[in-house]
Parts: C-alpha cells; sequence; structure tokens
C-alpha cells in the first residue's frame, strides 16, 4: 500500500463534507479520527471513522493514524484542506525520487485562490515575540517578517523548506518510526515545527512541492487575539519546543 490518509476531526464535519471527496480518490487508505461529537456526519465508503472515548491532542491522534495504517507514506490531512486532483500523486511522485526527502507538502491558497504562505523558517526569539505579542500591531508580521513567511518567494519548482503548516503533509513511514512519530507533548501548536525541526536534526529533507495545490481554509486563530486558550497553548508549544531544542534560543 502506498500512502495512509490520517485526518482528524474536532468537530468539523461540515468541512469533511467537502475535504473527504477531494481525497479519498487519491489515497489507498483513508482513516478518519472523529477526537469529538459531530466530527463526522456521513463518511465516504471506504473510509475508517475512529471514534476516541475522549480528546486526544492532534500529535496522538496523529499517531493512532499512524499505527493504525499500513501505507508506505503518510498523509495528515486538516480537515479544512481541499486537495486538488493531482495533488497527492505529484506529492508522492517527488517523495519517490529522493529518497531522503521525510516530508513533502503543498503549495497552499486561502478559499479565494490566493497563496498562502505554508513555507516558512524556523522561529526565532525575537520574531516570536513580535508574532505573539501586542507589538505585532507596531511591526506587522506579513510586512516586516517576510524572511520567516518567505514572502518574497514564489518558486515554481520544488525548493527545501525549513518547516511548512501540518495541514497537509505527505510523511515517510520510516521517518516517522525513526523518529518516534509526533510528539503527544504538544497541546495543540508548534508540533509540525517540531516534527520538521527533529527530522532536520535526524537527517531528513523537508520539501515544498509547489507543484501539488491544496486549498486550505487556515483559521489563524492565534492571529486574531493576544490572549485567548489559544495563544495560551501557542505559548506553551513554544516553551516545549526552546525546551527541547535549547540552541534555538541563540537564533535571535
Amino acid at each position: 500500500m502506498k500512502v495512509s490518509a490520517v485526518v482528524v476531526s474536532h468537530g468539523h464535519a461540515t468541512e469533511l463534507a467537502r475535504s473527504l471527496p477531494a481525497l479519498v480518490p487519491q489515497v489507498d487508505e483513508t482513516l478518519v479520527i472523529a477526537n469529538a461529537p459531530g466530527s463526522v456526519n456521513v463518511a465516504p465508503a471506504g473510509v475508517r471513522v475512529i471514534e476516541n472515548s475522549r480528546p486526544l491532542t492532534l500529535s496522538a491522534n496523529i499517531n493512532v493514524g499512524i499505527a493504525a495504517t499500513s501505507g508506505e507514506y503518510v498523509l495528515a490531512a486538516n480537515p479544512d484542506a481541499i486537495p486538488e486532483p493531482d495533488a497527492v500523486t505529484t506529492l508522492v511522485s517527488f517523495v519517490d525520487s529522493h529518497p531522503r526527502c521525510g516530508i513533502a507538502g503543498p503549495q497552499m491558497r486561502w478559499p479565494d485562490g490566493t497563496w498562502q504562505p505554508s513555507r516558512r523558517r524556523f522561529p526565532t526569539v525575537r520574531g516570536t515575540i513580535v508574532r505573539r505579542t501586542p507589538l505585532r500591531r507596531l511591526r506587522p508580521p506579513y510586512e516586516t517578517q517576510r524572511a520567516h513567511y518567505e514572502l518574497d518567494e514564489r518558486p515554481v519548482e520544488p525548493v527545501e523548506a525549513d518547516w511548512m503548516l501540518g495541514a497537509f503533509l505527505l510523511m515517510r513511514r520510516t521517518m516517522l518510526h525513526e523518529l518516534g512519530g509526533w510528539d503527544v507533548g504538544y497541546r495543540h501548536y508548534c508540533e509540525d515545527i517540531d516534527l520538521c525541526y527533529r527530522a532536520k536534526l535526524a537527517g531528513w529533507e523537508r520539501w515544498y512541492v509547489p507543484g501539488a495545490v491544496v486549498t486550505h481554509d487556515y483559521a489563524a486563530v492565534i492571529d486574531r487575539s493576544f490572549l485567548s486558550r489559544h495563544t495560551l497553548w501557542h505559548l506553551r508549544g513554544m516553551v516545549r519546543f526552546v525546551r527541547k531544542h535549547p540552541e534555538r534560543l541563540l537564533a535571535l
């Protein structure tokens, strides 16, 4: 079996109704993990559903999906990520030809069709402080942190990346086994950064493949408020990241 898709739904039945019909025909097996009531209404034929008795973190759910599937590649997809018809094939073809590519991500677009900055640099201390405090009002990140968001590069050919948004990632199973899967210690944010950073440390490449296109209705909840449960979860995630990787504190 080539590609196993794992989709974690936390009350996103409406989004699944749009994304699954586009995803299922492109993969060999699809597993949906229902992490809360209202997570799945009617799943397409052939889609397996695991219903959690209690909510788990995103990382824990993805690890459940990894263990419950058997494809050579594991595709972690958000319910709000809708791939174009050849997106998965394009990613698989690229990874097949690059044996040290452990993670591949597509070009993402907003629902209106405009480009979404999903390829990013590893975070720095100064940049994180600006993005997650009221300083962002004085120094708008999308204007002053162009390098972090790779805003001045719109590659049309595959390029290596530090990390990519975890909304749609094709991952090599051998790499996941080597890394021990996703880190379940993250509550909700920064787990994708951590996965890509650990992959880098282990010598696995991460590639952005713009020929694969996915529409992503990115909520960007933590960009809307400075004090909410989501921003606190993000802070906790960043603290965990630098505790695990203290050398990143030197990346000012």
